[in-house]
C-alpha cells in the first residue's frame, strides 16, 4: 500500500469504502478518487483513445487528461469525469472506460501494432476504397470505435438550478493570491465573492510545505477563510468553477453541490449555474505544470512533479516507492525534496540545464538523491514505469523506478482573460504565455499572471483586491503582506528529447504524438487552428490545458518561427466542462420551456378535453365522450357537428399584433405581398408574408379597426418569428415610419364558433342593440361590440373551417365566461366544443394551407397564392421571389389528392411517384404535407406539393411511403374538397 503512515490533510478517522472495476476498496474523508486509487497502488486507471495504450493519472487537479472513469451507475451514470478532481464519498463506484473486455486486458490495444498507419490525419486519408466498403464495414466500426465511456441510462433522476449573484468584487480562486485579494476588497467594505474549484480552499498552500508567518501554508489557508467566512459581506463559494467572461461583468460559474455525495440529499440540487455579475473581478487561477515529451512518457507512474508533491503532502500518498525527477526548473526540485521528506526514494534527479544552482545542488546532496545535470529521459520501459533510461552526453544510465516526476514549466490559467477576444503574449523569461488584453473589469493577480513565486502571489493579491475595493468605491485597507517565501522559478526552455526511444506523446487522450506534429507540418496543417484539428491535439477533455502549449512550441522549432509568432488557438468557455443538465436547469421534459394554457383551458378541462402542444401553447386536442372507441371517432363527431350545426372552439393562440400609425398602412403593404392601405374600415383580408428569400412566412388576416388602426393575426407557430420579423423591418428596413407594434397574444382570448347555427348563437352572446346580420357584417367584416352585459369585444365575420364563422375576441380575463355563455346560448343548437384535430380536418377539406405547406421551402406560387401577389408595389422577397428557380413551372405546386380505392388510408411525408415506376429519388415528384380522414366524403383527403400540380388535375400517382411501408394510388385532385365556390361561409 502507498498510504503514507502520517501527514496530510485527510480525516484518517473516517475510513470511506469505495469500488473500481467492481474491486473494492478504501480510502478516507478528504481524498479524491485519483488519491484513494494512489494509495491503494492502483496506477493503471484507463486507455487512450485511439491506440487503447495504458494510461495513468497524470495530475492532481482539472486538467487530468487521463484519469477519467464512469461514475456511478444507471440513470445517474456520468462518463468522462475526471478522478483527480472527484472528491471520495461512502460507496463509490467507479469504472475505467474505452476498454474491452478489461482494463488489463483490451482486445483494441492492438491498434498499437498498426499505429505507423493511424498517424495525423489518418481519418482523412483511409477508409475511401472501396466506397462499397463504407457503409457496411467502415462506418459501423468506426461509430463502434469512438466516444469514450457510456451515457447513463434512463432518464437523469437529479435535478439542476440556476441562481444569479451580485458582488462589488469577484476574486476567482482561493490560492495564496486569491486569499490575499479577496481579504484585502473585504475589509474595504465591498461586496466579495470568493469562488474557488476545490472543496478545499487554499490551492498550492495545501499542496507545499511552505511556511507563512511561521505557521504552515494550509494552517494560514485555513485561518483566513475562517476570517472571511466571519464577515457578512463575503460569500465563499467551494466547489464552484468559474467556466466563462460574458458582457457587462458577467461570470458564469458551476456550483458542484452534491456531486461528493452518493445522491442529493431531499430538495438539493445536484449542481447549481450561478450568473455572477460583478462590479470588478480578480483571477487568481493559478498555473498548469506542463509535460515534456519523450520517448515512452505516457506510461502509468510519470506524472507531473506538483502532482507528486500535492499527494503527498495534502493526500498522505506516496505516487511512488521509488522516483525519479526529470525538470527544466527549479521548481521541480522543491518537489523532489517535498517527496524525499514524506519518505519516497528520490532516485534521482536530471535536469535537462548543465547548470544548477548551489543551493539546490547541496540540498540534493544532503538528502542522497543523485543528480544527473544535463540529462534527458530516453526511453522507459514496463506496462506500468519500472525503468527510465536518463541519456547524458554519450552516457546512458538505466535507473530502475516506479514513478518519475516530470516537470517542463508552468503554463499560467490564462482561459478566462481570452473569452472576449483577447490573445494571450509570449514571455521570454518565463517561456509561458501570460494575459494580453483583459475583459473590461478583469485584473490577473499570482501565477495566473506569471508571478510563481510565494510571496509575489501575496504581493499581486492585495495589490489586485485593493485596486478593485477603490474602483468600485472603497478605501483600500492597510495591511501587512504575509512573510513567505520569494523562491526561485528560474527554468531554461525545453519541450521535447529529440530522438528518444518510442513514441513521445503531446496529447497523451488523443494519442497525438510528437511525430504527428511534424507531420501536420510536412503537409502544411502549420497554423495552430490547422494543428489542433489536423491532429486533434487539444480536443480532448481537458482541452489541451496540458498540451497545447507543448504541441505548437514543437512546432514552432519545426518552422523556425518562434512560438510567439507562431501563437495559441481560441480559447472560449467553458473553461472546464460543464453539464448539458446545469445549463438546462429545470427545463427538461414537460418543464422545456413554460407551458402556456389558453384562457379556456379550465373549461376545456372540466369538458373532458385531450390536450396536445401547439407551438408554445398547450391546447384542446379533441373532447371524447362515452362510449367513443378512439379519437378518430371524437373527431369525426366533432367535425359532422360543425359542418351540420355549430361548433365552438378557442383560437385564443394565434398571434395577435397591434399596429398603430400614420404610416400602418404602408408598412403593411411593404410586409405583405397583397395590398392593405387600401382596406376599409371594419374589413379584414387574408394576407401572406414571405421572407428576404422569397419564401413564405407566414400568413393570417389583418383587420382595420380604424383609419391608423389595424390588428393582425399569424399562425400559432410563427407568432414570435413574424414579430421579430416587423420589428427588424420597422427598425432597421425604413426607421422612417411612423409605426408603433405591440403584441397582443396575451391580452385577448378569441373563441371561435363555426357553422350553420353560428349566427343565431352568436346572438345569444351580443349585448342588445348589436346587429350582427349578414348585411351589417357581411363576410370579412369586423366589428366593435359589447357583450356578456357590457364586455368590450371585437367580432370577425371570418372562416378557417369553411362554414359561417366568427371570431370574438374578448380581454383574456373574462374568455372562459365567453366560453361558458356560448354553450349556454348554443345549447338549443346542440353546439359542439372541437379541438384542433376537427380543425385539421375542415381545413384540408377546404384546401386551406397551414405550418405544413408553410414549411419555408414553399412560394406563394407553390400554394397557389401567386394572384395575389401585387405587381404595383414592393415588398419583403418580392424580387428573390422572382428567380428562375422560384418561378420553374416545374416546381411542386399544391394540389389534392384521394385514394383511387376509398378504403385506403394516406399518410403525410409519402411520396408521389409514377404508377408503374420505380420508387426512387430519380422519380421523385413531390410529397404529402397533410391528410384527414373526411367524414363528410366518407374516405382519407390529402394536400400535397407535386410537380406541375395544378396542370394534371385527374391524373394518377402513387403515395410512396417507404418508412411505414405503404403505397397507395392517388388522384390528383383539386385542393378544395368540399362547398369549391365558398356558399356556406358566406351563409
Amino acid at each position: 500500500m502507498s498510504r503514507l503512515a502520517t501527514g496530510g490533510l485527510i480525516d484518517r478517522s473516517r475510513p470511506l469504502a469505495f469500488t473500481f472495476d467492481g474491486r473494492r476498496y478504501t480510502g478516507f474523508a478528504g481524498d479524491t478518487l485519483a488519491s484513494a486509487l494512489l494509495a491503494n497502488d492502483v496506477k493503471l486507471v484507463g486507455r487512450s483513445f485511439k491506440y487503447h495504450r495504458p494510461r495513468g493519472i497524470v495530475s492532481a487537479g482539472p486538467e487530468e487528461p487521463n484519469a477519467l472513469v464512469e461514475l456511478r451507475s444507471g440513470a445517474r451514470r456520468e462518463p468522462n469525469s475526471r478522478a483527480t478532481v472527484t472528491e471520495l464519498y461512502e460507496g463509490l463506484e467507479a469504472t475505467s472506460q474505452n476498454r474491452w473486455p478489461s482494463l488489463d486486458l483490451d482486445i483494441l490495444s492492438v491498434n498499437r501494432l498498426v499505429a505507423p498507419f493511424l498517424g495525423a490525419g489518418f481519418y482523412y486519408k483511409t477508409f475511401m476504397w472501396p466506397s462499397s466498403f463504407w457503409e457496411k464495414l467502415y462506418e459501423p466500426f468506426i461509430r463502434r470505435a469512438a466516444g469514450l465511456g457510456r451515457a447513463a441510462e434512463g432518464d437523469d433522476p437529479d435535478h439542476y438550478e440556476k441562481a444569479n449573484a451580485f458582488c462589488d468584487v469577484l476574486v476567482i480562486g482561493a490560492g495564496p493570491a486569491g486569499l490575499m485579494a479577496a481579504k484585502t476588497a473585504a475589509l474595504a467594505g465591498a461586496r466579495v465573492i470568493l469562488a474557488d474549484e476545490d472543496a478545499l480552499p487554499g490551492g498550492r498552500l495545501n499542496a507545499e510545505t511552505h511556511e507563512i508567518d511561521g505557521a504552515p501554508g494550509h494552517a494560514f489557508a485555513a485561518a483566513t477563510i475562517a476570517e472571511l467566512g466571519a464577515l457578512p459581506n463575503v460569500r465563499i463559494m467551494t466547489r464552484t468553477s468559474v467556466f466563462g467572461v460574458y458582457d457587462g461583468g458577467t461570470y458564469g460559474a458551476l456550483e458542484r453541490v452534491s456531486d461528493h455525495l452518493r445522491e442529493p440529499l431531499p430538495f438539493q440540487p445536484r449542481q447549481r449555474l450561478w450568473r455572477i455579475v460583478a462590479r470588478r473581478a480578480v483571477l487568481a487561477a493559478g498555473a498548469i505544470e506542463r509535460p515534456i515529451v519523450f520517448g515512452g512518457n505516457d506510461r502509468p507512474g510519470v506524472m507531473a512533479a506538483g502532482a507528486v508533491e500535492t499527494y503527498a503532502n495534502r493526500y498522505g500518498v506516496a505516487a511512488a516507492k521509488r522516483l525519479a525527477v526529470f525538470a527544466n526548473n527549479d521548481g521541480a526540485w522543491r518537489s523532489a525534496f517535498a517527496a524525499r521528506a514524506a519518505g519516497i526514494e528520490v532516485a534521482a534527479i536530471a535536469d535537462v540545464r548543465p547548470t544548477i544552482a548551489p543551493a539546490l545542488l547541496e540540498r540534493a546532496k544532503a538528502l542522497g538523491i543523485r543528480v544527473i545535470a544535463g540529462g534527458v529521459v530516453a526511453g522507459t520501459a514496463g506496462k506500468t514505469l519500472a525503468r527510465i533510461d536518463i541519456a547524458s552526453g554519450s552516457r546512458t544510465d538505466r535507473i530502475a523506478v516506479d514513478g518519475l516526476a516530470v516537470s517542463g514549466g508552468w503554463s499560467p490559467n490564462v482561459h478566462l482573460t481570452c473569452h472576449h477576444g483577447g490573445r494571450p503574449v509570449w514571455r521570454e523569461d518565463i517561456a509561458a504565455f501570460v494575459p494580453g488584453a483583459l475583459p473590461p473589469g478583469l485584473s490577473v493577480a499570482g501565477a495566473a499572471g506569471g508571478t510563481f513565486s510565494l510571496a509575489g502571489a501575496f504581493r499581486e493579491g492585495f495589490e489586485a483586491g485593493a485596486a478593485a475595493a477603490r474602483d468600485t468605491g472603497f478605501a483600500a485597507p492597510a495591511l501587512d503582506a504575509p512573510r513567505a517565501e520569494d523562491e526561485s522559478v528560474a527554468l531554461a526552455a525545453f519541450w521535447h528529447v529529440a530522438g528518444s526511444r518510442g513514441p513521445a506523446f503531446v496529447d497523451p487522450q488523443n494519442d497525438v504524438t510528437a511525430k504527428d506534429v511534424a507531420i501536420a507540418h510536412k503537409e502544411g496543417f502549420r497554423s495552430v487552428e490547422l494543428l489542433k484539428r489536423y491532429t486533434t491535439l487539444g480536443m480532448a477533455t481537458d482541452q489541451g490545458k496540458t498540451s497545447n502549449v507543448t504541441g505548437l512550441a514543437i512546432m514552432a522549432e519545426l518552422t523556425g518561427a518562434g512560438i510567439e509568432a507562431t501563437g495559441t488557438t481560441i480559447f472560449r468557455p467553458p473553461f472546464t466542462p460543464v453539464a448539458i443538465g446545469a445549463l438546462a436547469g429545470h427545463h427538461r421534459g414537460t418543464e422545456f420551456r413554460p407551458v402556456r394554457l389558453t384562457p379556456t383551458h379550465g373549461w376545456a378541462d372540466e369538458q373532458g378535453a385531450v390536450f396536445i402542444e401547439t407551438g408554445a401553447w398547450l391546447r384542446a386536442q379533441y373532447f371524447p365522450r362515452a362510449g367513443e372507441s378512439d379519437w378518430l371517432e371524437s373527431v369525426n363527431r366533432e367535425v359532422k357537428a360543425v359542418r351540420s350545426g355549430v361548433g365552438m372552439i378557442d383560437v385564443s393562440t394565434f398571434g395577435k399584433i397591434d399596429l398603430q400609425g400614420p404610416d400602418a398602412g404602408v408598412f403593411l403593404d411593404r410586409v405583405y405581398i397583397n395590398t392593405f392601405s387600401t382596406l376599409a374600415i371594419s374589413k379584414a383580408r387574408y394576407g401572406v408574408m414571405l421572407r428576404e428569400d422569397g419564401m413564405v412566412m407566414d400568413d393570417g388576416t389583418t383587420a382595420r379597426l380604424g383609419e391608423q388602426h389595424y390588428v393582425m393575426t399569424t399562425t400559432t407557430a410563427n407568432a414570435a418569428k413574424v414579430f421579430q420579423h416587423l420589428e427588424f423591418c420597422l427598425q432597421v428596413l425604413w426607421p422612417e415610419l411612423d409605426v408603433q407594434l405591440a403584441s397582443i397574444s396575451e391580452q385577448w382570448a378569441q373563441i371561435a364558433i363555426a357553422g350553420p347555427r353560428a349566427r343565431e348563437v352568436l346572438v345569444g352572446v351580443v349585448d342588445p342593440g348589436t346587429d350582427v346580420s349578414d348585411s351589417a357584417l357581411p363576410f370579412m367584416g369586423v366589428a366593435e361590440a359589447r357583450v356578456l352585459g357590457g364586455v368590450k369585444a371585437r367580432i370577425f365575420r371570418v372562416s378557417f373551417s369553411g362554414e359561417l364563422g366568427y371570431e370574438i375576441a374578448v380581454p383574456a380575463r373574462r374568455g372562459e365566461d365567453l366560453a361558458r355563455a356560448l354553450m349556454a346560448a348554443g345549447a338549443p343548437f346542440d353546439i359542439t366544443p372541437y379541438g384542433v384535430e376537427a380543425l385539421g380536418v375542415m381545413r384540408i377539406e377546404k384546401g386551406h394551407v397551414s405550418g405544413n405547406e408553410l414549411s419555408g421551402q414553399t412560394t406563394a406560387g407553390d400554394l397557389g397564392l401567386g394572384r395575389m401577389a401585387s405587381t404595383k408595389k414592393d415588398y419583403v422577397g418580392r424580387i428573390m421571389a422572382a428567380r428562375p428557380g422560384l418561378t420553374d413551372p416545374e416546381r411542386p405546386s399544391l394540389a389534392g389528392f384521394r385514394p383511387v380505392n376509398p378504403a385506403e388510408r394516406l399518410r403525410a411525408g409519402a411520396h408521389f411517384v409514377p404508377v408503374g415506376g420505380p420508387a426512387d429519388a430519380a422519380h421523385d415528384q413531390g410529397y404529402m404535407t397533410s391528410v384527414a380522414y373526411s367524414p363528410n366524403l366518407g374516405h382519407w383527403i390529402g394536400l400535397g406539393l407535386i410537380r406541375r400540380g395544378q396542370e394534371r388535375i385527374g391524373e394518377k400517382v402513387r403515395a410512396h411511403d417507404p418508412v411505414r411501408g405503404g403505397d397507395v394510388e392517388v388522384e390528383i385532385c383539386a385542393p378544395c374538397f368540399l362547398d369549391p365556390k365558398g356558399e356556406r361561409l358566406r351563409g
